[in-house]
């Protein structure tokens, strides 16, 4: 399968840089370009992209605003963030409205591609070296009201399901997670489908934000 890609960035230079690098994978195609956030729905719309790399900071519309609106849509696209600040608080309110993850702008472009891949399988990717300051971030940030409000989440839940939350929140793949509470791959598939629809989230990121908010992990996901 073919990947399509929507490229947005206010800088012309980023956007044919990134051409240039995903252009280059017979398994990618960059289906358009943005200048701008205030475009992406129509080009969501009429292009059908697998995957979008939104920058943040852009002078209208911003990545932020555009994320949250695509990921609202049935069948959105998945979104990786590209930013120049680590463990920017822009980022984790990317991540909280659905972005699979976030990347440095001067990430290896063979680590972009790759990342570009992985959230086309549904796997969320991080730029590992700030996601520790990133989930520091998330508790430094109204540690009370965010934890009673993450632990109501939680409640929704049943019990199984949340101890398949917790285990997504350290990290463990589907396989891992089935290993350590002996279930099989496929039901372990089915409860986290059930928590993302249950909380009304779209990715496993956000369900590791919420267990972390929830002070359920004393350590945050790598």
């Amino acid at each position: 399968m073919t990947i399509a890609v929507l490229i947005v960035d206010d800088d012309p230079l980023v956007r044919a840089g990134l051409t240039m690098m995903l252009g280059g994978s017979p398994d990618i195609r960059v289906a358009g370009e943005a200048g701008d956030g205030s475009q992406v729905a129509g080009l969501v719309e009429t292009l059908a992209p697998d995957v979008i790399l939104m920058d943040i900071r852009m002078p209208n519309v911003d990545g932020l605003a555009a994320t949250e609106r695509v990921r609202a849509r049935k069948d959105a696209p998945e979104v990786i963030v590209l930013t120049t600040f680590d463990a920017d608080e822009h980022v984790l309110r990317a991540l909280r409205a659905g972005a699979a993850g976030f990347l440095l702008k001067d990430t290896p472009p063979a680590e972009i591609v790759e990342a570009v891949r992985e959230v086309a399988r549904g796997n969320p990717v991080l730029s590992p070296g700030v996601t520790r300051r990133l989930m520091d971030r998330v508790a430094e940030s109204g540690p009370d009201r965010r934890r009673a409000a993450a632990v109501t989440k939680l409640e929704s839940l049943n019990a199984r399901e949340r101890e398949v939350a917790v285990a997504v929140g350290h990290g463990r793949s589907n396989a891992q997670i089935g290993a350590e509470l002996y279930l099989s791959v496929p039901t372990v598939k089915a409860h986290v489908s059930s928590i993302l629809a249950k909380l009304g989230f779209n990715n496993r990121v956000q369900i590791a934000l919420l267990v972390h908010d929830a002070g359920l992990i004393s350590e945050p996901p790598r």
